[in-house]
């Protein structure tokens, strides 16, 4: 059945807290008790992996992982694995809102090797519920602590590929050998993924019982310096050396840095790591936003000793058959398509085969005229509706840096003055007859730029953003609980 809803953008880490970045302890628990009282009923996190140098949460270096770093420290100390010097030593060395990824590591590193010797200390009682979590998840977890160890002892500056030929390609007597020589490493590292998973599942039950579902991206594509390709190399357009054979190509002409599925491959698999891929993310999140969604249907390539955009080939995914498994084995698919840049047929002829919801940004709606399919009007009822994305400006640095076309558009559409006009894009979302609407919590806090998320094409500064309490004002609190009952998106027993 048809039901609106509402909700906010907000990543884990950008939650305030007194630990240099956010994480799932108190503060994660108070956000979803202001999402339930102000009606809301999704939280939309960005992906809750691993990261690689860049710090980007697209570009993690395991799909199953979880980020050590959104580990609270809080919730360490009430299950006795940290004493309280150990949080206060953290406290010091972290002040202000930006996060310091370099300092963070470290700290949070040492801290889990505090956690792990108490963990050890006091293992009896807690055995049963790690052995369960080991023996759930060995599947992934075996492949990536020994992919983690390795990475640590070789310098994280190394692909996997260029590692030694017999570990590069997993022959089993020397990858036995590592596992003996890595076995303190592969135990710390499995401890942290359970405490990791433990914290997560947590903090998801209270959402779900608050009445709060949680959607999360899942990018389509993964890095090459990624422990699932290490283990999967046949199922990426690879070289014997493990480098790429095929570069992808986006619509603007990029060239992408990440692998290409061999879909052929894939198929002859039967599409077991995809389709465990999937049920890992959906038994972990209530909905997911698979970002490129169009390249489950095609995707541009060009051979990878050209390296310049010429001889661009069009090669044809399957997901369209991993799509069918997954409706017999799922029913009803909660799923988002995330492809703001496609308007191809056959992808949406894709999304309606499977009634999986596109999405629409407000801030793209105003770049041309009236037929503009980001203008609300033009929505379907199967689209879900962002202010704006985790790649855009904030609504009010938005509206301050817009084109004169926009500008004229903007007048033209809201006939209203400026003064208040960021507060009339999210009440127009809202009003909107798409099924879900969503935020940015920035622009709930009435940011400029400077609060910005993620500047696509500038590869510093990005992924740092974090909000203090004091941001937050009754005024805003009240607006957004307002017009959510206004618009009909709260909860049937609001």
């Amino acid at each position: 059945m048809y039901s609106r809803s509402s909700g906010i953008l907000l990543p884990i880490i950008s939650l305030p807290g007194k630990f240099g970045i956010g994480d799932m302890g108190k503060e994660a628990f108070e956000f979803v008790d202001f999402l339930h009282d102000t009606r809301q009923q999704l939280w939309h996190i960005l992906p809750i992996n691993p990261t690689g140098k860049d710090n980007s949460p697209y570009n993690c270096i395991s799909a199953f992982a979880g980020n050590i770093l959104m580990i609270s420290p809080e919730k360490l100390f009430e299950e006795g694995l940290l004493e309280e010097n150990d949080m206060q030593y953290l406290i010091q060395k972290n002040s202000g809102t930006a996060i310091n990824y370099n300092e963070i590591r470290l700290l949070k590193k040492n801290m889990l090797r505090k956690a792990y010797l108490n963990f050890r200390t006091d293992f009896e009682k807690r055995k049963e519920l790690y052995f369960t979590f080991l023996g759930k998840n060995a599947w992934w977890l075996n492949d990536y602590t020994l992919f983690k160890s390795i990475k640590e002892e070789k310098g994280y500056h190394m692909c996997w590929n260029k590692w030694e030929y017999k570990i590069k390609h997993h022959d089993s007597h020397d990858i036995d050998v590592a596992i003996l020589h890595f076995s303190k490493e592969i135990e710390f590292r499995s401890f942290v993924q359970y405490i990791f998973f433990k914290q997560w599942t947590e903090l998801k039950t209270y959402a779900n019982n608050r009445g709060i579902k949680i959607i999360c991206d899942m990018p389509l594509y993964i890095p090459l310096d990624c422990a699932d390709v290490w283990s999967n190399q046949d199922m990426f357009l690879l070289d014997e050396e493990g480098e790429k054979k095929w570069i992808g190509v986006d619509a603007t002409g990029q060239l992408r840095e990440t692998p290409l599925y061999d879909w052929d491959r894939i198929k002859e698999r039967n599409f077991d790591w995809w389709l465990s891929r999937v049920r890992f993310n959906l038994n972990m999140f209530d909905i997911i936003r698979i970002k490129h969604f169009r390249k489950l249907k095609s995707f541009w390539a060009v051979p990878a000793e050209e390296n310049i955009n010429k001889n661009v080939c069009l090669m044809k995914a399957k997901g369209e058959e991993l799509l069918e498994k997954l409706e017999k084995e799922l029913g009803t698919l909660p799923i988002i398509a995330e492809d703001v840049k496609s308007d191809l047929a056959e992808v949406e002829k894709l999304r309606e085969r499977f009634n999986i919801p596109g999405i629409k940004i407000l801030q793209q709606a105003f770049l041309s005229d009236e037929k503009n399919s980001f203008l609300p009007h033009n929505y379907p009822l199967n689209s879900i509706v962002y202010t704006a994305t985790q790649n855009s400006n904030t609504n009010i640095g938005w509206l301050k840096n817009m084109s004169s076309t926009e500008q004229e558009n903007v007048r033209s559409y809201f006939s209203s003055g400026w003064i208040h006009l960021h507060k009339k894009v999210i009440e127009t979302a809202w009003a909107s007859v798409a099924r879900m609407a969503i935020v940015p919590m920035q622009d709930i806090l009435e940011l400029d730029s400077r609060a910005r998320m993620n500047t696509p094409g500038i590869y510093e500064g990005n992924w740092q953003w974090r909000f203090d309490r004091k941001m937050l004002k009754k005024k805003q609190w009240k607006l957004l609980r307002t017009i959510t009952k206004k618009y009909n998106r709260q909860r049937k027993n609001q």
